[in-house]
């Protein structure tokens, strides 16, 4: 379990990020539909866990969960390069509002990256609605390259990027 510190005005507040466990399910639903407007249901995290716990996390504030992130590994089409990988996949990431900012969400990413990589992925994707500027400036700091433009991706019709970056240095 990795523990950091988050500043909430003059306190220090310290968070941890942990591999999702069953009985957190009913919190990352509510986050997810809290914070997203795309939901799952409850047997796809159940199915992401069992397939890839290493990737599946979960952030706690004094033992309250307030993000997770869920990915899985895919076999198919470089999104850097011509031919076939090992692709890490960022299905789902969400952190409640009042957490943001604050380096939850890229303690997140990088934990499960690191995860993905053990699994083998030689790359790291994800799919992020071109007006989640917050999100694409995130994903550029850990190096996240825009590869391509998904027209109509999301249920209300905005379009998506692919953001994609190699597996091989994580820092």
């Amino acid at each position: 379990m990795e523990e950091s510190e988050l500043t909430e005005g003059k306190d220090i507040v310290k968070f941890k990020i942990r591999e999702f466990k069953p009985e957190d399910l009913e919190r990352v639903i509510w986050i997810n539909k809290t914070c997203l407007p795309e939901n799952y249901s409850a047997s796809f995290f159940m199915h992401h866990h069992y397939a890839h716990p290493k990737s599946f996390l979960v952030a706690e504030v004094n033992g309250e969960i307030v993000g997770y992130i869920m990915c899985r590994i895919e076999f198919g089409l470089s999104n850097l390069r011509f031919g076939l990988a090992k692709k890490g996949h960022v299905i789902s990431i969400a952190v409640l509002p009042q957490y943001r900012r604050r380096g939850i969400g890229e303690s997140l990413m990088r934990k499960a990256m690191k995860a993905m990589k053990e699994y083998g992925a030689s790359e790291f994707y994800l799919e992020v609605r071109v007006s989640n500027i917050p999100a694409i400036n995130l994903y550029r700091k850990l190096n996240y390259q825009i590869t391509k433009r998904i027209i109509g991706y999301y249920l209300d019709g905005e379009d998506a990027y692919v953001m994609a970056r190699a597996a091989e240095v994580i820092d």
